[in-house]
Parts: structure tokens; sequence; C-alpha cells
């Protein structure tokens, strides 16, 4: 039985890591945060701006596992909250769009002449499918 506990929190343990670390490579990867400062005038402040990205992500995972610690928050919290996840997301989708370009070249190289329309529509149909199940059936 506890054989069993000790596998599944070391599997959940793993697939969090992994998704963090693919999430904050994403926006390494991108270059958001220099990218952000050097269009706001704030290019000296990069590295406390990373910072803040990283003690974010901490925060919402401490504050994300441990739903019981009381938080005296008033009610400017969520709307602060919302409104920097809302710009984060629009920041973060925004340079994705710029990364976009990448996927014919790749496709190119790899040698992929046909059906590229195809591949692009069946990995859309996927994820709305995926993402009604989830908040229809899950939610």
């Amino acid at each position: 039985m506890w054989m069993t506990e000790l596998f599944l929190i070391a599997i959940g343990l793993i697939c969090g890591m992994a998704a963090a670390a693919g999430t904050f490579a994403l926006v390494a990867g991108l270059g958001l945060i220099p990218r952000l400062a050097g269009k706001t005038s704030v290019a000296s402040y990069v590295i406390p701006l990373e910072n803040a990205v990283i003690y974010g992500g901490l925060f919402g995972a401490v504050f994300g596992l441990f739903d019981q610690i009381p938080l005296r928050i008033g009610a400017w919290f969520p709307v602060v909250y919302g409104l920097s996840a809302g710009m984060f997301t629009g920041c973060l989708s925004v340079a994705l769009a710029e990364v976009l370009n990448v996927f014919p070249i790749l496709f190119r190289r790899i040698g992929i002449r046909r059906g590229l329309n195809l591949m692009v529509f069946v990995y859309a149909i996927g994820k709305t499918a995926g993402a009604l199940y989830y908040f229809l059936r899950l939610s």
C-alpha cells in the first residue's frame, strides 16, 4: 500500500517538475523577459524581473499545493493577480506567434512536403476536442 503511494508521489513530483521546467524553458527560450524589459525601457532590471517570474512561479506552486494556508488578502489581490496573469499570458502568446515561423522550416528540414495543412488542422481539432472534454466533462 505505501509503495503505491510513494510511487504516485514520485510520479506526481516528476511530472510537475517537468511541466514547470518546460514552462520556464519556454519563457527563457523565447527571451520574453529581456524583450519586455527592452520594450518598456527597464533593461537594467532584467535580473530582478526574471527573479520575480521565478518567485511568482514558486508562490503559485506553494499556494496551489497547500491551499489550507490562510491568506489574509483584500479584495484588491484578485484584481491585481488577474491583470498580471492576463498581461503575462498575452505577452507569452505574442512571443509564441513570433516563433511560429519555425514550423515551416522544421517541416522542410525533416522532409514533410505535403500534408502540412492537414497536420495543423488535425492538431487544432485535437486541442479543441481536449479543451471541450476538459471543460464540459471534468469541471
